[in-house]
């Protein structure tokens, strides 16, 4: 369950990196009901906030990084964004972005890769902790890894943040689902999974991370990313234990994952 009372290693932020900033914000207003910040765009590089019920649940901006494609990036809580570079170099990942301070004292951000190629993002908070709704309809309520090596991912993952792991047979023989959970909590505070998928060089992509939203009726939400010009690669299907989901691409190829909770069905 992502919350937003943030602890170190969980999921604090989430943000697009979009070629068209104003479409991504018209489908996405259309999709999950979000709003942009009044002439947010206008001040901030192009970069502006989306909100539901008034609270921020993440942000879309241009694309930064030559050759990058439109994805979504999930930032990860963390006390001193400086170790956890060096932690990350350490154990064989990579810094796309050394920390980065934010204007008005927000805090500092740093842009990182795992040694699979998967890439991610810390957020060291000061005035600003990260997104103020979630685990609710149209706001962050998992997070997941698809990586070629599941076994170095943990090790990596849990060298950085000291994530806690739990294996998970997938029905049918599918595979196994790793839950993770951050340190020192609960089973309560669980916020997402990684499962190892074949490589692909054909399809231009490589592991990565993306977010899944929470919704009131997933074939409702699904429904409006086809008539916006999204895409859906899986479903909408019914996971038993978890709910129905579907896999899902904005117009941009940027992809995520809509979730109705088995308890909220």
């Amino acid at each position: 369950m992502i919350t937003t009372d943030f602890v170190p290693g969980s999921p604090c932020w989430v943000d697009l990196g979009a070629p068209d900033v104003d479409a991504a914000a018209a489908f996405y207003s259309a999709v999950f009901g979000w709003r942009t910040e009044p002439g947010g765009g206008q001040d901030t590089g192009g970069y502006i906030a989306f909100r539901l019920d008034g609270k921020v649940v993440g942000a879309v901006g241009p694309l930064t990084e030559a050759g990058s494609r439109s994805a979504w990036m999930i930032y990860f809580n963390t006390a001193d964004a400086e170790a956890t570079v060096k932690a990350v170099q350490q154990a064989g990942g990579a810094v796309r972005s050394a920390p980065v301070e934010v204007p008005a004292d927000e805090g500092r951000f740093a842009q990182l890769t795992d040694p699979q190629g998967a890439q991610f993002a810390v957020w060291e908070p000061n005035q600003y902790a990260g997104i103020e709704l979630a685990d609710s309809p149209g706001s962050l309520s998992w997070v997941e890894l698809y990586t070629t090596d599941s076994a170095a991912a943990q090790r990596f993952y849990g060298s950085i943040f000291g994530w806690t792991t739990q294996d998970m047979p997938l029905p049918g023989g599918g595979g196994t689902y790793t839950l993770l959970t951050p340190a020192g909590t609960g089973e309560e505070r669980m916020h997402g999974g990684l499962m190892e998928v074949p490589a692909d060089p054909a399809s231009g992509t490589g592991p990565y991370w993306h977010p899944v939203f929470g919704s009131a009726d997933c074939d409702a939400t699904v429904a409006l990313v086809r008539e916006n010009g999204g895409g859906v690669s899986m479903g909408p299907e019914t996971a038993e234990g978890v709910g129905r989901m579907a896999v899902c691409t904005d117009p941009a190829g940027a992809e995520f994952v809509v979730l109705t909770p088995e308890a909220a069905r």
